[in-house]
């Protein structure tokens, strides 16, 4: 079955970055696009970005462009987001999410555990 396990959060002053990395399994991860999602406390899930199979095409939500990268490496299975100039509305859980083969879903339909990021003086 499709498991999907994210790492790398923590707590992190504002202007800080932090490197998230989601390792896939169960399913084939360089045929689907992948995402990035989000929850804040109190708050519904929110997309962050999103990487075609290839990573020929990336999107980002407009909070995050140019400070985040979507990235991966199909040869590990895995997915990174590089999170730089954090604020303190990045503070969330994080999930990894599998897409479409050919595009995003939503809601997405697999994600993670989550992992917290806390951005905070």
């Amino acid at each position: 079955q499709v498991q999907l396990v994210e790492s790398g959060g923590g707590l992190v002053q504002p202007g800080g970055s932090l490197r998230l990395s989601c390792v896939a399994s169960g399913f084939t991860f360089s045929s689907y696009y992948m995402s990035w999602v989000r929850q804040a406390p109190g708050k519904g899930l929110e997309w962050v970005a999103s990487s075609s199979s290839l990573s020929s095409a990336t999107q980002y939500a407009d909070s995050v462009k140019g400070r985040f990268t979507i990235s991966r490496d199909n040869a590990k299975n895995t997915l990174y987001l590089q999170m730089n100039n954090l604020k303190s509305e990045d503070t969330a859980v994080y999930y990894c999410a599998k897409d479409a083969r050919y595009g995003r879903t939503w809601p997405p339909s697999n994600r993670g555990q989550g992992t917290q990021v806390t951005v905070s003086s």
